[in-house]
């Protein structure tokens, strides 16, 4: 089972619910059977001071990933850390659902490019 822990610091109501409903059907078709993922919805300013700090880039941002273990083979026992994901409702406003699905698909290893935009498609219903 994927445990998501999430916080919502973004001063807006947002749908936890479908929120983690979609990060479990996202990384189960990606074959993550188990593991602990962290999501946090953020304000403009933490998203922006967020992605100068890890980025570079002064601006904000609808979504960013911080992947921990991806893939990669763990030893046996050891809990899978997906890693932890930040998306700011102020800039995604209703669809939220695109930027979570790309970060996740970050998560698991995926690049930008045809691949991932090919694995975005599976998921935009």
């Amino acid at each position: 089972m994927i445990e998501v822990e999430i916080v919502n610091r973004s001063g807006r109501e947002v749908d936890e619910a479908g929120a983690i409903e979609v990060a479990r059907s996202v990384l189960g078709g990606e074959g993550v059977e188990s593991g602990e993922l962290g999501l946090a919805f953020v304000g403009t300013e933490e998203s922006r001071s967020l992605k100068q700090e890890h980025l570079g880039i002064d601006e904000a941002t609808d979504a960013l990933a911080f992947p921990i273990d991806g893939l990669a083979a763990l030893p046996e026992g050891m809990p899978r850390q997906l890693g932890d994901i930040v998306v700011c409702p102020d800039v995604v406003g209703a669809k939220w659902r695109g930027p979570l699905v790309h970060a996740l698909l970050h998560l698991v290893g995926y690049d930008h490019g045809p691949e991932m935009e090919a694995r975005e498609a599976v998921y935009a219903a």
